[in-house]
């Protein structure tokens, strides 16, 4: 494969041309190296990252959360994720998101992969780990009613693919990669 090296576009100009409660769209004006000048937006960069955990009991079960998602209108199966607060490491994002949404602390975790939703509107990165050797502890969460958790064979994992309510890619993908992880 032949890798070619790309010089970084200019940034000609930066704007916010939309703000609500918890986005802003920023306009971005920029310079390709070869003269051509495009607009684009996105997702004003917000300096906070996400985790997003794979938990597996000693009984060989993964833990999937049940919860409303505004974008779908519908509840979703997936896993327990969270913002890292300000002064978290990921590893300590991890554990406490667990613990306010699932009601499990975990002494392992595995880091597998940090991804991008769509990097062509959003810089935020979700770093996705493995989490075992769970212990019992709950805090209490910021969601607006108790999250379902379900209980899901890690034999069956892969019919999770083809089941409607588990949708998110971001989950899909932390399932696919924790597969691979468990077969090394």
């Amino acid at each position: 494969m032949r890798v070619v090296k790309r010089t970084l576009p200019e940034i000609l100009q930066k704007q916010t041309v939309a703000k609500s409660r918890l986005f802003a769209i920023e306009s971005l004006d920029l310079r390709f190296s070869n003269g051509v000048e495009r607009t684009y937006e996105r997702m004003k960069p917000s300096g906070r990252n996400a985790v997003m955990m794979v938990p597996i009991t000693e009984n060989r079960e993964l833990l999937l959360v049940r919860e409303y998602a505004a974008g779908t209108e519908r509840y979703e199966l997936g896993f327990p994720k969270g913002l890292i607060d300000k002064g978290e490491t990921p590893e300590q994002a991890a554990v406490r998101e667990l613990k306010e949404e699932i009601g499990f602390g975990a002494n392992k975790l595995t880091p597998m992969k940090e991804v991008v939703l769509a990097p062509s509107h959003f810089s935020s990165k979700m770093t996705l780990f493995i989490a075992e050797e769970l212990y019992s502890e709950q805090l209490e969460g910021d969601e607006p009613e108790p999250l379902d958790i379900v209980r899901w064979p890690l034999e069956q994992a892969e019919e999770l693919l083809t089941h409607l309510d588990f949708s998110e890619a971001r989950s899909c993908t932390a399932l696919l990669l924790t597969l691979r992880a468990l077969k090394s």
